[in-house]
């Protein structure tokens, strides 16, 4: 009994399978660019939630009437930092209105008025477990806030507020780039870059207990 022919058949034989090899190639590389553009641009899109400040905050303005950003973010006098001024601080200037702004309409009538707080949301806020001395880094090391926060200080507006819906916290920490890349000191606050900037200025990273609690 004979094996039929290409012709009774209808069909080449290909005994090298070159044809079945390049569509093989052809998926793996449509699913390895479908994976990458999922991982770098759609997942980070869904990972963090965008949210608006309670109101606009210009600190060129504030900077520009108090002289210096020591007036509003200070040193205790037991060298703890206060961190975001309060409410009671503002109101020494805020009593009342200044100006027609919204901004500043929203302020008054909702917080000064109310004499509430106002729920700022924190950018650099670490994790619960991490302790962080400004007193250590700013008094002790001299170094100049924007190392850390970059030209926020210049700024006329408050960015979105984007938050991890996983951990919760602030994209910040991470980076803007999923990947970790920076471009400066400043483009995030992970361990890996406390780390880095103790190793050069110190030449230890130092032990875990000097950082965590």
């Amino acid at each position: 009994m004979s094996l039929p022919d290409e012709k009774q058949t209808g069909r080449e034989q290909n005994p090298k399978g070159g044809g079945d090899s390049g569509w093989v190639a052809l998926f793996f590389i449509a699913g390895l660019a479908a994976s990458l553009a999922f991982g770098w641009i759609v997942f980070p899109k869904l990972l963090y939630s965008k949210s608006e400040q309670p109101f606009q905050f210009s600190h060129v303005t504030h900077a520009d009437a108090v002289g210096d950003c020591e007036s509003c973010h200070f040193f205790r006098e037991d060298g703890s930092y206060a961190g975001v001024p309060t409410l009671e601080q503002c109101i020494e200037c805020h009593e009342e209105a200044q100006g027609e702004s919204e901004a500043e309409r929203i302020f008054v009538e909702e917080y000064v008025e109310q004499e509430k707080e106002v729920p700022w949301k924190i950018y650099s806020e670490q994790p619960d477990c991490v302790f962080f001395s400004h007193a250590a880094h700013v008094k002790g090391a001299g170094m100049e806030c924007a190392e850390c926060h970059g030209d926020i200080g210049e700024s006329e507006s408050l960015k979105p507020y984007e938050e991890n819906r996983i951990t919760g916290y602030s994209r910040d920490i991470w980076g803007k780039s999923i990947g970790g890349f920076k471009k400066n000191s400043w483009d995030r606050m992970k361990m890996d870059d406390c780390g880095e900037c103790h190793k050069r200025e110190m030449g230890s990273k130092g032990p875990c207990f000097q950082c965590h609690k």
